[in-house]
């Protein structure tokens, strides 16, 4: 059973940098191609895909938030990572990692989840 470990602050300033951690552990079925996915769910809206990582390294990215969003990996520690740029108000959500087995806002297509973490931006 793979698991997904959300780590980073709760606390954002505006205007600097998200940054949050998911370490995985327990590893996906050796034969299936996944994608290490970010999502997020304001407060009181729903899922919205921020984007994935591919096994290549390759990365997509919610059309929205494309210009500030990188996702990154660290293959040596299980790791991949999330840095979202220039956040504003609209930004507080509660963020989750997730495997996915596409690259999509499609959530039927997603099999693991972290337990989240409410992010809010200070004012």
């Amino acid at each position: 059973q793979v698991r997904l470990q959300e780590s980073g602050p709760g606390l954002v300033n505006p205007s600097q940098t998200l940054s949050l951690t998911c370490t995985v552990s327990g590893g996906p079925d050796a034969v299936t191609h996944y994608y290490w996915s970010w999502v997020r769910q304001p407060l009181g809206k729903g899922l919205e895909w921020v984007g994935s990582i591919a096994e290549t390294g390759d990365t997509y990215y919610s059309p929205s938030l494309k210009s500030r969003t990188t996702i990154s990996r660290d293959t040596s520690t299980n790791r991949f990572t999330l840095q979202l740029r220039s956040v504003r108000p609209e930004d507080a959500a509660t963020y989750y990692c997730a495997r996915s087995w596409e690259a999509s806002g499609d959530f039927r297509k997603y099999d693991a989840w972290s337990q989240g973490t409410r992010v809010t931006v200070s004012s």
